[in-house]
This record gives structure tokens, sequence and C-alpha cells, in this order.
């Protein structure tokens, strides 16, 4: 097998969820592929990280050029509540079940020291600038349950008794309706129920 095709089908290997039979496989589609097909592919992962910037407020996904997202400007949704999650997929997954209308905020992932993952790295700064600037009646923690999840949980209370709030700020988390413990994989009306019936944290 050429060189330039064995590196390729280790470069998709380790992307997440793809098996070596599978890596396989996309390589030879990749190298039978018309070739404007692959001149394109390959500027798009080129413009990937230049060409995509975060919202100031929230921390989603925006094209270069843009502060806030569609979201955040949409004065149709409830600005006093906001939804924390880990990941912009958990918010896509969030949004498509078309039931809320809420803003969101994008942390980024969990406190987790023994995975390297500190305060400083996640999206802390302006979820607090939000709080301290406007008032807010309900946090929901939208988040996959496990041990990092419960130290950020406590990091965010802390962080909120500090600042004597002018508005009691309350904090509630999803019930145990996903069963499969990730917002991402879960359908709508577990989603939906889990977000509903969500308690107080």
């Amino acid at each position: 097998m050429p060189e330039i095709l064995k590196k390729l089908i280790n470069i998709i290997s380790l992307l997440p969820w793809i098996w070596d039979k599978s890596a396989t496989r996309l390589a030879f589609f990749l190298l039978n592929a018309n070739k404007n097909y692959i001149e394109n592919f390959a500027k798009t992962l080129l413009e990937l990280k230049s060409n995509i910037w975060k919202c100031k407020d929230c921390g989603a996904l925006l094209d270069a050029g843009k502060d806030k997202c569609v979201i955040c400007l949409n004065t149709e949704r409830k600005h006093d509540i906001i939804c924390i999650v880990e990941e912009y997929l958990d918010m896509l997954s969030i949004e498509q079940t078309w039931y809320y209308n809420w803003t969101y905020h994008i942390l980024g992932w969990a406190i987790s020291p023994i995975n390297w993952v500190f305060i400083w790295d996640l999206n802390f700064l302006s979820l607090f600038r939000r709080l301290d600037e406007n008032a807010h009646t309900e946090l929901i923690i939208a988040t996959n349950p496990n041990i990092e999840w419960e130290a950020t949980l406590q990091y965010i209370k802390e962080e909120i008794d500090k600042r004597w709030l002018k508005h009691k700020t309350m904090i509630t988390r999803l019930s145990k309706w996903i069963s499969s413990g990730y917002i991402e994989y879960a359908d709508n009306i577990s989603l939906i129920n889990s977000l509903k019936d969500r308690k107080e944290a």
C-alpha cells in the first residue's frame, strides 16, 4: 500500500468513533472521489479554525466577523433564564426539541483536574459577567451527570453566593429522564421531560 494512503488511513483512524476498517473505507472513498470534491474538502478543513468564532456572550459557534449568535440577539427569547450546557452539540440537541425559548451558555466541558481541565480553561468569565450585568431568575444545569459536573456545579453555586446578586437566581438541574446519561444522544421526548421536570439543585 502506498505510504500516503497509509498516512491518510492513520489520520482518519484518529477521529472519534472511527474503527480501522471504517478508516480504510473512508480513505479509499477519498482516493476515488472527484478531484473538485477533494479540493473543496481540503479547503474547508483548512478554513475550519480561522472562519469560526464564538459568541462573546454564550460561547456558541459563529461565522467569523460576528460578535453574537442569533439566540442571544433574539429579543423574543427569555433572557432571564440561562441553560448551561457542556458543548455546542448539547445546545443543538435541546434546540431541536423546539420546546424551549431561553438562552444558553456553553462552558466547554467541566472542571476535571485529572483530565487537566481547570476553572480558567472553561467559559466562566462571560457567564459571571452576564449574571452581574442582568437579572436572571434561573440557571439550568443541563449537563451530563458525573463527578466532574458535581464539582462544577458546586463552583458555580459558590461564585453566585460570593457575588450578592440583586435578584435571587434559582439553580436547577435535569431530572433523571435521560437513560443514556448524555444529552447529545437523548431522544426529544426524554430530553423535554428531563428539562420540564427539572429540580432545584
